[in-house]
C-alpha cells in the first residue's frame, strides 16, 4: 500500500494521468484509503502545489472531498496552490467549485483571506472570489478577522479599497445587511475598521478613512452590542433607498416575469401613442407665403335679394403646417400630453433594464448610480401607493 501511495504521488508530481490509472487498476480503492487520513497530502494537494492543472481536475472529478481536507501542515489543496504561486491553478480550482472560496484552512484563514493579506499585485483574484462565492466576504478567522481587517493590518490598502468598493457596489441577496455587518465588524480585540485606520501612523490613510465614513461604518466604542429597530430606521434616507434597489435583486422569477410583460406593454403603447398622435397628422404641407389666404367679404345687397343684407366674411385662418406634422402640435394639451407620454416611455425602459439579469455590459450599467437611485425612487412610490 505505502509502495503504490508513492508511487502515486509521484504522478501528481510528474502530473501523469495515465500512471495514475494505471495504479487503479492494480487497487481501485486507493483513493479511498487516502480519504480515510484525516490528515494527508493528497494527490490533489501535490497536484495543485507544482500547477500540474489537468491531473488535479481529473483527482477533483473523481475525489471532490480532497479539495477540502487539511495536510499536515492544516492546509487545502487551493490554499497550497495560492502559496507557491500557482494562480492559474487557483482559478480552475474555484471555476470548478465556487465554495472553495469559503474553504477554511489553518486558523479558518480562506484564499480570500490568504489574498487580502499576500496578493497585493493580484487584485483580480478578489475580484473572482468575490464573484464566485459573495458570501465568502462575512468569512472570520479564528481572531475574528474579515478579509477587510486582514488588508489593513498588513497594510494592504489596494485591496482594503477594493473590498469597501465591492461592499458598495453589490447587488446580491441581503447585500445590506452584509455590508453592515462587514464594515462595523470587531476582531478579537474588539477593533473596527475605523480602529485600525486611528492605529496606523506610518502610512497615510485618508482615502480609506473617507471611504469608510461614507459607507457608514463606525469605531468599535460607538457601536452597540445590541441592534434594535430604532438603529435600521436612523439609516440616512439615501442608504434606505439604495437598500430597495437591491431587492430587485431578489425577485422571483415569476416576478420578474410578470413585471417584464408588464413594462413593455407600457413601452408599446406609448410608442404607438407618438406614431399616431391625438388628432392625427397633417397630410399635406402648407405655407401662406405660397398658399392664396383665401379672404371674400360679401358687400350689403338692395332689397329683394335672395342674400342676407350683412357682411359675410370667409377666411382661410389654417396654420402653417408640414406634412406628417401632429395636429394638435404647440397646443398647451398636447404639450401636457406628451410630456406624461415620454415619462412613461423613460420609466419603463428602465424597469426593463434593470429587471433582466444583470451579467457583462448590464452590469455596467446597474452599476450607473442615477439608475440606482431612479430604481429606488420607484419602488418606494409603488409601495406608497
Amino acid at each position: 500500500m505505502a509502495q503504490r501511495i508513492e508511487r502515486l504521488n509521484q504522478a501528481a508530481l510528474q502530473g501523469n494521468i495515465d500512471d495514475f490509472y494505471i495504479l487503479i487498476r492494480e487497487d481501485v480503492k486507493l483513493l479511498e484509503h487516502i480519504d480515510e487520513l484525516p490528515f494527508v497530502d493528497t494527490p490533489l494537494h501535490i497536484a495543485a502545489t507544482v500547477g500540474h492543472i489537468p491531473f488535479a481536475l481529473e483527482m477533483l472529478r473523481l475525489k471532490p472531498s480532497f479539495a477540502r481536507k487539511p495536510n499536515p501542515n492544516g492546509l487545502s489543496p487551493i490554499h497550497l496552490a495560492l502559496q507557491n504561486g500557482q494562480y492559474k491553478m487557483v482559478y480552475w480550482l474555484v471555476h470548478v467549485d465556487n465554495d472553495l472560496v469559503r474553504v477554511k484552512g489553518r486558523e479558518f484563514i480562506t484564499p480570500l483571506h490568504y489574498v487580502a493579506e499576500n496578493c497585493g499585485d493580484h487584485l483580480n483574484l478578489l475580484y473572482k472570489f468575490l464573484s464566485c462565492c459573495p458570501k465568502s466576504i462575512v468569512d472570520e478567522t479564528i481572531r475574528k478577522e474579515t478579509a477587510m481587517h486582514i488588508a489593513l493590518k498588513h497594510d494592504n490598502l489596494e485591496a482594503f479599497k477594493f473590498l469597501v468598493g465591492w461592499l458598495k457596489r453589490s447587488w446580491f441577496k441581503n447585500a445590506a445587511s452584509y455590508e453592515r455587518e462587514v464594515l462595523n465588524a470587531w476582531d478579537q480585540e474588539g477593533n473596527t475598521h475605523w480602529d485600525i485606520l486611528e492605529g496606523q501612523t506610518q502610512v497615510d490613510n485618508t482615502e480609506m478613512r473617507v471611504m469608510l465614513r461614507r459607507a457608514g461604518a463606525s469605531t468599535g466604542s460607538s457601536l452597540s452590542t445590541v441592534t434594535t429597530y430604532e438603529d435600521y430606521l436612523r439609516l440616512p434616507k439615501f442608504r434606505s433607498l439604495e437598500r430597495r434597489a437591491r431587492e430587485v435583486a431578489n425577485f422571483s422569477d415569476g416576478k420578474r416575469n410578470a413585471l417584464l410583460v408588464i413594462a413593455a406593454l407600457f413601452v408599446t403603447v406609448t410608442y404607438q401613442a407618438v406614431l399616431s398622435p391625438p388628432g392625427g397628422l397633417w397630410q399635406d404641407d402648407y405655407k401662406p407665403e405660397t398658399n392664396q389666404t383665401l379672404c371674400n367679404t360679401t358687400a350689403p345687397l338692395k332689397a329683394g335679394s335672395s342674400h342676407l343684407g350683412i357682411n359675410q366674411t370667409h377666411c382661410n385662418t389654417t396654420a402653417p403646417h408640414k406634412a406628417g406634422t401632429a395636429i394638435g402640435l404647440g397646443g398647451t394639451p398636447f404639450l401636457l400630453f406628451l410630456g406624461f407620454n415620454l415619462g412613461v416611455f423613460v420609466i419603463s425602459i428602465t424597469v426593463l433594464a434593470v429587471l433582466i439579469p444583470f451579467k457583462g455590459i448590464n452590469a455596467v450599467f446597474w452599476n450607473m448610480p442615477g439608475l440606482q437611485c431612479l430604481l429606488s425612487i420607484l419602488l418606494s412610490a409603488l409601495d406608497g401607493q
